[in-house]
């Protein structure tokens, strides 16, 4: 499941028929000199269009540190989804490509038995199933208890500097140590006659029953913009839709965040064993009480390298935001293990007196991210971070940050895998409808972000007649359309695809 393909509420995501949406960028022609590219690239950010917005751009061969344009490099600016730059990089330098997230099942007494969660971002049906499938062979034939560790993960499952269109949409979907389908619910949306609204369905017909739909959406003609919209309350189990599809147009789908991550796990886990021929008389969530040894059943994400390339390529949150707190289990180990242990954890005894409370995990990460960066040389002033997604608005990184961070891993020893995780020009990810058009072929590998305000770019692009280049374009402080800031910055990355020597 990608949370990807609509426009809820500030967070500008595009609908799959992004074509429709972005500018084309304007056909130039002739090859451009290094001494030529500062005035060129002046001339697009001084636009009058742009006179009450902020612009900061760095632009470095990624051989060295020498500057072809810079423009407020060391300044702050709100990065947007440019933030999985920086956490991505830091997880692959401290928890290797390799790492797997395990998630265990363990027996204990008198018929019960603990699923213990370590945030894998990845589980969906098939993990559930497979996990009560080896219950199955081992003879396990009932559970009296089903007990869901979900305390891995520390503090709140929901970033507080988060807005709040954006902690009830399926991109800023909550981030636990049980999570199940991504923690989203994703609803169909459908057109219907002119005028009519649209249908909404569930992907999970079960959960029909349990939601009330407040539907204020609209099949519009073809000739009209298409749009959607969805949330949810907080108190009261309502989804609310509203938006647009043209007549005849294919469905679409949208998400809402799950609101207790970890029951939903378990239920969707009680379903699949009962479905196996394992009836439960009851499941909760709750701590393990007792240290646990006896591993039933576990299986395992994928590698690490493929949480980075859905992190990048898709510019999914919620694995961002786990990868963060991973970063935050691990403190001080090296070498990093190649999997999350599956041994449960020796609680402390009951003394009487009040437990210390654990600290955050996703704070403790931060706290990790800086230092992995500052260890493979980024400059540590560079930025501030506070989460690890990108949503938060309290975020600030500046070019140079993301450029040294760029180049500092394209020479480090997971550089490859690095640079395979961004979206590909005209071919992958967020970048798979730009630079469609373009009068040659832009060989681009890079990262997109999107606030209501904030567009940001940066990468490597690879320069027919010149070398390959890294930078960092970043717009902010705009009352344009996402549309208008792409197109700008998708002029200047042309600019750089016509460099050549002279």
């Amino acid at each position: 499941m990608k949370i990807t393909g609509i426009t809820v509420s500030l967070l500008v995501l595009i609908l799959g028929r992004t074509s429709a949406v972005v500018a084309q960028t304007p056909a130039v022609a002739g090859d451009i000199c290094p001494g030529d590219l500062g005035a060129k690239v002046d001339a697009i950010a001084n636009r009058a269009e742009f006179s009450r917005s902020r612009w900061g751009i760095l632009i470095q061969p990624l051989s060295s540190t020498a500057t072809l344009y810079s423009r407020d490099a060391t300044k702050y600016f709100i990065p947007a989804s440019n933030v999985k730059l920086l956490t991505t990089a830091a997880a692959l330098q401290k928890l290797g490509a390799d790492f797997r997230i395990k998630t265990s099942v363990y027996g204990g007494a008198n018929g019960s038995f603990y699923v213990a969660g370590r945030g894998d971002p990845s589980i969906a049906e098939p993990q559930l199933k497979d996990l009560a499938q080896q219950l199955k062979r081992r003879g396990v034939d009932r559970i009296n208890e089903l007990i869901g560790d979900d305390s891995y993960f520390q503090g709140s499952a929901v970033n507080p500097n988060w807005e709040w269109e954006d902690a009830q949409s399926g991109y800023g979907a909550p981030v636990n140590s049980l999570i199940f389908n991504q923690n989203a619910i994703e609803l169909v949306l459908s057109p219907q006659d002119l005028g009519q609204p649209l249908k909404v369905t569930f992907a999970e017909p079960k959960l029909a029953n349990q939601w009330q739909i407040q539907n204020n959406s609209v099949t519009v003609a073809s000739t009209e913009s298409e749009f959607i919209e969805v949330g949810r309350e907080f108190d009261r189990p309502i989804i609310r839709v509203s938006g647009q599809l043209k007549v005849g147009a294919e469905s679409e789908s949208a998400y809402v965040a799950v609101v207790n991550p970890a029951p939903n796990f378990l239920q969707h886990f009680q379903q699949v064993l009962v479905a196996e021929g394992i009836p439960v008389k009851q499941a909760l969530v709750a701590s393990a009480s007792r240290n646990l040894n006896q591993e039933l059943a576990f299986v395992t994400s994928p590698p690490l390298a493929e949480l980075v390339k859905e992190t990048n390529r898709e510019s999914n949150n919620l694995y961002a935001e786990v990868l963060l707190r991973l970063l935050g289990k691990v403190t001080g180990i090296l070498p990093v293990p190649q999997a999350v242990t599956g041994k449960m954890p020796v609680p402390q005894e009951d003394t009487g007196k009040m437990p210390v409370p654990q600290e955050d995990t996703g704070e403790v990460g931060l706290k990790e991210l800086k230092t992995a960066l500052t260890q493979l040389g980024v400059n540590p002033n560079s930025y501030i971070l506070a989460d690890g997604s990108g949503l938060s608005r309290h975020n600030l990184i500046s070019p140079e940050a993301l450029v040294q961070t760029l180049r500092l891993m394209a020479n480090s020893p997971a550089g490859s895998i690095y640079r395979a995780s961004l979206p590909v020009a005209g071919e992958s990810g967020t970048l798979k409808n730009r630079f469609n058009g373009t009068p040659s072929r832009v060989i681009l590998q890079a990262k997109t972000g999107t606030l209501s305000g904030v567009s940001a770019l940066s990468g490597y692009i690879e320069v027919p007649n010149y070398e390959p280049l890294v930078f960092s374009i970043i717009v902010n402080q705009s009352d344009l359309s996402a549309a208008k800031m792409r197109s700008a910055t998708d002029e200047i990355v042309l600019l750089l695809n016509r460099l050549r020597r002279c």
